[in-house]
């Protein structure tokens, strides 16, 4: 058999092999989104047994969504403010750094991701659209957000912009841009990043488990005064919380759950049920 020959056949070869080994993953993954559905359907039905309707319309079902380590970035965080500052001075505080540009405004940083920016007026306006506007700093700040909420406040207008990691959005690291008038005054929030794999987490657990969860927290009690009847939409995510003194942090597995009567954010690891403004 000549030597040609001979590759041509093992190219096909390996080719055959990983389609075969493709369609098995394909195969795997189409068996666990049924598996989910039928799961998902009956907890429907439980839920709705107690007063809840559910629509399986807007859920969302996690992929793999593990406990990640993060880390303090000094860099990063200069990103953000030379954005929207432009050249500025640090000042370090220690857990504090501060970033000062006398014509555009300051920008004060905290070691657990939490930072306020001042802005003079005028310097950056939404003659472009609000949300157009935002949009366009977020890229300039390199920042990876999921959603964005438009909401009025007396005196202009308030865009919250959520921190997102690999697709999943961390729920309570959210960035608001405040508007007065047409001009940016304020930016405010969390944001966190350097994502490290952690030793030692859980990956997140089934949408199922979770919305039992949350039934079992409203027939106890667990969170008072809660009389919702419908499950808008379920979101699975990343809850963060700060482990250091110096920036240390993780990022844990979490659902946000939206209801008609308000939004409830699951601890996966806990079960804890929480209200999220």
């Amino acid at each position: 058999m000549s030597v040609s020959k001979l590759k041509t056949i093992t190219i096909a070869a390996l080719v055959l092999i990983n389609v075969m080994f493709l369609t098995f993953i394909i195969i795997d993954a189409v068996a666990y989104m049924r598996s989910e559905r039928v799961a998902l359907a009956n907890v429907g039905a439980v839920l709705q047994a107690g007063g809840i309707y559910l629509s399986l319309d807007d859920v969302f079902i996690a992929g793999d969504l593990r406990t990640m380590r993060t880390t303090r970035s000094a860099d990063a965080e200069a990103i953000i403010a030379n954005a929207l500052l432009g050249p500025t001075e640090m000042t370090d505080y220690g857990v504090i750094y501060l970033y000062e540009n006398r014509e555009r405004g300051t920008a004060e940083f905290a070691s657990g991701g939490d930072f306020e920016i001042l802005l003079n007026e005028g310097v950056i306006t939404n003659d472009r659209g609000t949300l157009a506007t935002v949009r366009a700093l977020l890229r300039e700040m390199k920042v990876d957000t999921s959603w964005l909420e438009l909401s009025y406040e007396q005196g202009g207008e308030v865009v919250s912009a959520a921190n997102r990691f690999k697709g999943a959005s961390i729920f309570n690291c959210t960035i608001e841009f405040v508007f007065v008038g047409d001009s940016l005054r304020i930016v405010r929030g969390r944001y966190v990043s350097g994502f490290e794999s952690a030793e030692s987490g859980s990956e997140i657990s089934s949408i199922s488990t979770a919305l039992l969860g949350f039934l079992a927290a409203v027939r106890n009690d667990d969170i008072e005064d809660v009389n919702a009847t419908r499950i808008d939409s379920v979101e699975a995510g990343f809850h963060h919380r700060v482990v250091g003194a110096f920036g240390e942090g993780v990022i844990e597995p979490a659902w946000l759950i939206s209801t008609d009567f308000g939004r409830f954010l699951i601890d996966d690891a806990t079960g804890e049920v929480l209200p999220f403004a």
